[in-house]
């Protein structure tokens, strides 16, 4: 700090203050709005301006979706081949677009999938209302929104100080319990209180940029991106528990904490590398560097300095708007891919609910009425988060429908969206590791579930 005037040190503290209180707000403060029915309802700034621009483009959104992953296919297609050797890999163009054959086919798949959609020509299999449709006209919508504003504000939250003033105070709680540094508890908690997709996207930005280990920014995506509040609410009216809700999000939460302890100790988490992408750490104070100031001396200190150095307006919206440009043109043609192709395995074959035998026993041993039923519907939730919910609607016994749903939500990593966004990010994750750990987050919160559910419904 020494080697700043009194001016910087002043405008960089005015900086850090002025914009986290922003991001916080826009981020992380819940606040009540009335919806298109007239309830009101409890959602976040960044959610509720996502679903004013999602309204205000309205009929408009199938076209520009149809434009962006066209588009994605096109310049994918020219820069993985043709052009592929003239690009500069340090380039943001050859980062995004020239990729490996895989991703290639995932790309071109998507325009394919999306212009069928539209059109809906074809087989129904690819364009009805539980499959690719529910991508193309559901999902997508949400994500272009949520990808905008979320892209746009995350310099907020992240390039201002807020990060560095909280990793030395939440480091001690945060290394020991989830073996994450400090400076990720920002991002657990937009997650959690947000949307999982937001707290994906700002641990790939962080890990592109050095902030996190290719373990750490693994970790985050896979066991803090859980689905916002509001989705929670339409799984219980869904499963005809809204009466429960707090319990019932209580439940989760508690599933979900348990995942986050134990998973990061485990196969295949504690398997990934703890090392910086390309070796490149960001020029960033550690955490533990205190010297004799206390946590949250330290902590403001370092904000300070980020505030001096954080980017200004121009720079600001350069930034975000490169990070929605890559959002739209890298993920969403990978979540329309994914996610149609999970909801016509779902729906038009019963390999998922064959999967899920193994879990008959479980459930039997957990004394969960209708235990067929709900076996079946464990591993379909890999495909999308609300097919559980829909599958387990009409069996009468509620401890079996609260399971199932509270299961679904706890369980995660869902590639229609979720899934797929991590797919899609920049974080290296393969889809079997993605169900393996879909799988023991399935092991690990259907007995603590199961027991929420007896003290409820049972004792």
């Amino acid at each position: 700090m020494n080697t700043y005037s009194k001016k910087d040190i002043l405008r960089g503290r005015l900086k850090f203050v002025i914009m986290s209180i922003i991001g916080i707000f826009l981020f992380l403060l819940p606040i009540n709005v009335t919806n298109d029915e007239g309830k009101e309802e409890t959602t976040l700034p960044i959610a509720w301006l996502a679903n004013e621009m999602k309204d205000l483009i309205g009929s408009a959104m199938p076209i520009l979706i149809l434009t962006i992953i066209t588009v994605s296919g096109i310049i994918t297609i020219l820069c993985s081949t043709i052009y592929k050797k003239r690009l500069d890999p340090e380039r943001q163009l050859a980062k995004t677009f020239s990729v490996g054959p895989v991703w290639v086919i995932v790309r071109i798949l998507a325009v394919v999938f999306a212009w069928l959609i539209y059109f809906r020509a074809g087989s129904e299999m690819i364009y009805s209302s539980e499959t690719g449709d529910l991508v193309f006209s559901s999902l997508l919508p949400t994500l272009v929104t949520i990808f905008f504003f979320a892209g746009l504000f995350l310099p907020f939250l992240m390039s201002y100080g807020l990060l560095e003033f909280f990793g030395p105070i939440f480091r001690p709680v945060m290394r020991p319990l989830f073996k994450l540094p400090g400076r990720s508890t920002v991002i657990n908690l937009a997650s959690f209180l947000g949307d999982g997709t937001i707290g994906v996207m700002i641990a790939s930005e962080q890990y592109n940029q050095g902030y996190y280990t290719r373990r750490e920014a693994t970790t985050i995506a896979t066991m803090f991106s859980v689905v916002s509040i509001t989705f929670v609410i339409v799984i219980a009216e869904t499963i005809h528990l809204s009466q429960h809700f707090y319990y019932f999000y209580l439940t989760v939460i508690v599933a979900c904490l348990a995942c986050a302890i134990i998973l990061p100790r485990l196969w295949p988490l504690n398997r990934v590398p703890d090392t910086f992408k390309n070796n490149q750490k960001h020029e960033t104070l550690n955490e533990e560097n205190r010297g004799n100031k206390n946590p949250v001396s330290y902590g403001f200190e370092q904000a300070t300095v980020q505030g001096i150095k954080a980017p200004g307006v121009k720079q600001f919206f350069k930034d975000g708007g490169k990070t929605v440009v890559d959002m739209w043109l890298a993920v969403l043609p990978v979540v329309m891919t994914i996610g149609t192709i999970a909801t016509i395995l779902a729906t038009y074959t019963p390999i998922f609910r064959f999967l899920g035998l193994p879990f008959l026993p479980i459930f039997e041993l957990l004394q969960i009425p209708g235990a067929k039923e709900a076996s079946e519907t464990v591993l379909i939730g890999f495909a999308d988060m609300f097919l559980p919910s829909l599958l387990i609607e009409s069996v009468p016994d509620d401890l079996t429908r609260f399971v199932v749903g509270a299961l679904s939500v706890s369980q995660l990593i869902y590639l229609s969206e979720v899934g797929g966004v991590i797919l899609g990010s920049k974080i290296p994750v393969s889809l079997p590791k993605l169900f393996a750990i879909f799988l023991m987050r399935t092991l690990i919160a259907l007995p603590i579930i199961a027991l929420m559910g007896h003290l409820l419904f049972t004792f």
